[in-house]
């Protein structure tokens, strides 16, 4: 029987039994849309951290308290509260002129707060940072001004607002001048900064910077840093001023050589590298249970083959006395297996794509820097696993339908 023959057997066999076909091709078409899906998705997380690092400025150094993996994420990110870095740590390090080409530097420490402006309330999240903020991370104020180094040694109750919390507070009313209320204590607004969009899951606008002192001493009563920041004058010498840093800070820890650190020195690329191992991880994690899915078609197809030859018998056996042999009927079932697997797989190929696209356009309306990304490498193996499956799932049924006795299949009823 030629292929197209087989093909046309094929397309009679689907339309004949419509919702059995569908349902049994629906384990391949899942499976292939998941990997599909779960692979581009993971592409397009992998460009929003790597947008958002490159947004955060280029040749940053960050140091967390704590003695960490280097294989792994800093300890103090898991949610462990560690108290050995201080802001006299940063500054010690910032003014000591052993860090050569070191150009800025600021410690961070946060907390959420409603805030309060003449009956108006927000939820938002409040940062004390050093002065030199706006030149680590390469932002700005849209109008007013940034706090200054004198605002932090006098403890002054000053704020810089992110654009959402001048909107949601103060509309288009001006707010520099205005005091708004964190907690129990009164600000003055003396800045808002310009828009910076949507990093790590947070809104960067929904923010308010106050100086680093204040927020210890006045708004959170601690006296350490959750981690720090500092800006290297060109990416050439980051590994020269992470050398300087450990040296200066383990002299300050009165840490000896040998002795496990209480601090953790990572740059931009070091975690760059940590998120994006993290991230490949779950990705293909995801996309291996999403294949399960195939196996589970695999099976399904299968067994729609075998009723196939069960009601086909007749058929098969007529063929038989005409003259075909075993390995024609054995082609002719395998064709059959492979090419339903193969439809099925396209439709997965289809439906993942378009999901795919659906979600990079959620992400990019939400204000994420979500890059849509399809690989053509998980497109073609898509479709190799899919008529991989076929032939495999496709080989019992074909086999029990070629050994069939051409006399008892013609007596079948």
């Amino acid at each position: 029987m030629k292929l197209g023959e087989n093909i046309h057997n094929v397309f009679h066999l689907l339309l004949q039994n419509k919702v059995r076909s569908f349902l049994t091709m629906l384990g391949i078409i899942i499976g292939i849309m998941g990997v599909i899906v779960i692979i581009s998705a993971g592409q397009g997380a992998q460009s929003l951290i790597v947008n958002q690092l490159k947004s955060q400025g280029t040749g940053l150094i960050s140091v967390f308290p704590g003695s960490g993996d280097d294989e792994g994420p800093p300890v103090s990110v898991m949610g462990i509260v560690i108290t050995t870095l201080t802001n006299d740590d940063v500054q010690a390090v910032k003014n000591s002129g052993r860090v050569p080409h070191l150009i800025a530097a600021t410690g961070y420490v946060r907390g959420t707060e409603t805030v309060i402006w003449q009956g108006r309330k927000t939820d938002t999240t409040f940062i004390g940072v050093s002065a030199d903020l706006p030149e680590v991370e390469d932002t700005g104020v849209e109008t007013g001004v940034f706090f200054s180094e004198e605002d932090e040694r006098g403890l002054q109750k000053v704020a810089v607002i992110g654009s959402e919390v001048k909107s949601n507070l103060f509309g288009d009313q001006e707010a520099i001048g205005e005091s708004l209320k964190i907690g129990s204590h009164s600000f003055r607004v003396i800045g808002v900064m310009r828009e910076r969009g949507v990093s790590g899951f947070t809104s960067q606008d929904n923010q308010i910077y106050v100086p680093i002192t204040t927020a210890q001493k006045l708004l959170l009563g601690i006296n350490y840093v959750s981690f720090a920041r500092f800006k290297v004058e060109s990416d050439q010498y980051v590994d020269q001023v992470m050398a300087d840093l450990d040296i200066v800070l383990a002299e300050r820890h009165q840490i000896a050589p040998g002795q496990a650190k209480d601090f953790d020195i990572r740059s931009q690329k070091d975690a760059l590298d940590v998120l994006l191992t993290i991230t490949d991880a779950i990705r293909f994690f995801l996309a291996a249970i999403a294949a399960l899915a195939l196996v589970v078609g695999g099976i399904g197809i299968m067994n729609i083959m075998l009723v196939a030859v069960e009601e086909r018998i007749r058929e098969i056996g007529l063929r038989k006395a005409v003259g075909a042999k075993n390995r024609h009927i054995l082609e002719q079932f395998l064709i059959e297996t492979i090419f339903i697997t193969f439809v099925a797989g396209v439709i997965g190929i289809i439906l993942g794509i378009l999901i795919s696209w659906f979600v990079a356009v959620v992400a990019q309306t939400l204000g994420y820097d979500w890059a849509f990304s399809l690989s053509p490498f998980a497109i073609i193996l898509s479709v190799a696993i899919s008529s991989l499956i076929g032939l495999i799932f496709g080989i019992i049924p074909a086999r029990r339908a070629s050994r069939l006795n051409p006399i008892t299949a013609l007596h079948y009823e």
